[in-house]
């Protein structure tokens, strides 16, 4: 595979997903997590938006037609999600009710729609359609095996970025 043909995929499935802005939230929900269970949650995260991501690789157009859903119906769906979440963050007050590890955060919201969410979806249909299915699982590998890393080392990674800067990459990459 061409090395252009694979950053004509990776690079619009690294900004769909937006890692590094979501990395100030992932910290948000495992505020007071041990290292143990963060890193269990990673997997958790990854895994769950992963299948997703496969599931919708090979069937989302299908299932999307069959639904009579348009690809902008599933994104203000999916904006919807995350507003819903945002305002419950926002509402409760305390942060034990919100943030049990058990709860399994890792699917939902992280995996999806966090990490897996409307935007990356739809760009997985669009690159599929365009470049083909090598250079779309090639880029969907990599670009996990980046959020892998990137969660792994999240406290870090914000201290030197600092807030303003991953708030600032976030805007960029949106």
């Amino acid at each position: 595979m061409d090395i252009n043909l694979f950053l004509l995929t990776f690079i619009p499935l690294f900004v769909a997903i937006d890692i590094i802005g979501t990395t100030p939230v992932f910290l948000g929900f495992t505020e007071g997590v041990s290292n143990f269970q963060r890193k269990k949650l990673i997997w958790e995260a990854c895994l769950t938006a992963f299948i997703v991501a496969i599931a919708f690789l090979f069937m989302g157009k299908a299932v999307l037609r069959f639904l009579g859903i348009t690809i902008n119906d599933f994104r203000i769906a999916g904006g919807l999600v995350l507003l819903i979440l945002s305002i419950n963050d926002i509402v409760s007050t305390s942060t034990e009710s919100r943030r049990h590890p058990h709860t399994h955060i890792g699917i939902v919201p992280l995996g999806i729609p966090l990490i897996m969410g409307p935007a990356a979806l739809t760009t997985i249909l669009i690159l599929n359609d365009k470049y083909g299915f090598l250079p779309t699982i090639s880029a969907m590998l990599t670009n996990f095996a980046i959020i892998v890393l990137i969660l792994t080392n999240a406290k870090w990674i914000t201290k030197v970025l600092g807030e303003g800067g991953s708030k600032a990459f976030a805007k960029i990459a949106s």
